[in-house]
């Protein structure tokens, strides 16, 4: 699917598929539910995260918006604490806010992202976390 719908679409489990490796420790299971190509358009997808695996320090142009699915999750910004994440929780990280987010050490993570496109783009990868304090 590119773009979003331009009416009613049912998008059913089932076709997740495996993450780039480069963006988390692990790779982790990724089911795109809506892919905004144009500017405004929304990005959206459902994570499913093993114990332990995190992702690097990103940033949004349009900001992310998590609502926790199911198990226990990491969430830090530059120079925030790191919170968990629990089932029914919904974090905001703002426009080019840096952060990570991640399954905690011994729990699986699932979790429904949105973020809007800019520029072709709703995510800028950057470096891997080095310490989880």
């Amino acid at each position: 699917m590119m773009g979003n719908p331009e009416r009613m679409t049912i998008q059913r489990p089932g076709n997740a598929v495996r993450s780039p490796v480069d963006i988390a420790t692990a790779p982790f299971w990724v089911e795109m539910l809506l892919e905004g190509t144009a500017d405004g358009e929304n990005t959206a997808m459902r994570a499913t995260l093993h114990p332990g695996t995190i992702t690097r320090w990103h940033t949004h142009p349009r900001g992310q918006l998590l609502y926790v699915l199911s198990g226990k999750g990491l969430a830090q910004r530059e120079g925030g604490a790191v919170d968990e994440l629990l089932v029914g929780d919904a974090v905001w990280f703002a426009a080019g806010e840096t952060h990570w987010h991640g399954a905690g050490h011994d729990s699986p993570f699932s979790y429904l992202s949105i973020q809007a496109t800019e520029a072709g783009r709703n995510v800028d990868w950057l470096e891997p976390v080095e310490i989880l304090s």
